[in-house]
């Protein structure tokens, strides 16, 4: 088992980061479709149509996809026991984690009601809402990495 658990180490954290990646690249271009989909598209037209297929498949297709098994390959590295939670920064990381996957529940919400025909959000909001994959993104990387929690 041991020589099991030292040979899928390596590629169960490549996973790790290769999901984590589509899935903020997802979370920073999502917002920014509702952006423009706000702004320049009439209700029902060819570009309100447009958007809804975009949104509808990098969501379904890519950034759905990409949280689970970004959550999959992360519990299974927990699962290695290799973080120490008398630490501070595996907390900080799972709090920040568990925030961007509501924020990817709330932007999922957002895209229904597009969908619908009923956004009432402007797009100033949505650039608001983009900014805070990336502050999200900022505490984890630094909790991972520098740990200075």
């Amino acid at each position: 088992m041991t020589d099991f658990v030292a040979n899928a180490y390596p590629w169960i954290k490549t996973g790790h980061i290769l999901s984590f990646v589509a899935w903020m690249a997802g979370m920073f271009y999502l917002p920014r479709l509702f952006v423009y989909h706000a702004e320049r598209a009439q209700k029902g037209s060819e570009l309100d149509e447009t958007f809804k297929v975009m949104e509808l498949k990098l969501l379904k297709l890519i950034m759905t996809p990409a949280m689970i098994s970004t959550w999959i390959f992360g519990l299974l590295l927990i699962s290695f026991g290799v973080v120490d939670w008398s630490q501070p920064w595996p907390w900080i990381k799972a709090a920040a984690v568990l925030a961007m996957t509501g924020m990817h529940g709330w932007l999922s919400k957002r895209r229904k009601e597009f969908a619908a025909g009923t956004n009432s959000r402007s797009g100033k909001q949505y650039r608001i809402a983009n900014e805070v994959p990336t502050l999200l993104l900022l505490v984890i990387v630094v909790a991972v990495v520098v740990r200075p929690f």
